[in-house]
């Protein structure tokens, strides 16, 4: 859909939002390469080198590409968006934060970079995530855009990806809890997960086919 919409958004900063579900698709494809590699008999020769090695874990992947890419293209996005000079000032300030954290943590700690999510990452994502949507909504509130909000793309897009970080993000923090060994947990979070997923990836959809494009 976004494809399908991108010469409709081409005069709108909206085109970098489909560029991005375009990037988000490469990245979780590639993501699962660890199970391409162990079930795919032409490849497993790559799963046999790598299967003792931190390559193994797909978590640095997800990490570096999703949780510090992702915040810092919503970052980006919304400070294309928004008019407060201030606001663009925390979040470009934020991102700079985000980005020595990771590097610092990866430094002192890579191994758990390689198999675990990290916590410190995942919050500071979360928080630029956050600003970005309240940001937007208090400029909408106090503008007159907030008479017609419901007909911007980029209302949606705040509002969705505010709700799937908060519904996402908690199950994270019960990582340090619940091992692969509970399996009841594991079963949960994958629930969760794909329901989140499925009312993002729709809500998007339905946003780019209804909304009109603006000038942004």
């Amino acid at each position: 859909m976004g494809l399908f919409s991108l010469k409709k958004y081409k005069r709108t900063v909206v085109k970098y939002f489909i560029y991005f579900l375009i990037y988000v698709a490469f990245v979780d494809f590639i993501g699962g390469y660890p199970k391409y590699l162990s079930k795919t008999d032409s490849l497993k020769f790559i799963y046999k080198a790598i299967k003792d090695t931190i390559f193994i874990n797909n978590y640095w992947w997800f990490t570096l590409f999703w949780t510090i890419g992702s915040a810092l293209f919503f970052s980006f996005y919304f400070r294309l968006i928004l008019i407060n000079k201030l606001y663009k000032s925390i979040l470009k300030y934020a991102c700079i934060l985000l980005i020595i954290v990771s590097i610092l943590h990866i430094v002192v700690d890579y191994m758990s970079f390689v198999t675990s999510f990290i916590i410190s990452i995942e919050a500071i994502s979360f928080c630029i995530i956050l600003l970005c949507s309240c940001f937007y909504f208090v400029e909408i509130i106090n503008s007159q855009e907030i008479l017609f909000f419901y007909k911007s793309i980029n209302f949606y897009i705040a509002a969705v990806i505010l709700i799937w970080w908060i519904i996402t993000t908690p199950l994270m923090f019960y990582n340090m809890y619940f091992t692969s060994s509970d399996w009841t947990f594991v079963l949960l979070k994958r629930e969760i997960i794909l329901l989140a997923n499925i009312f993002m990836y729709s809500s998007f959809t339905i946003a780019l086919l209804w909304c009109k494009p603006q000038n942004d």
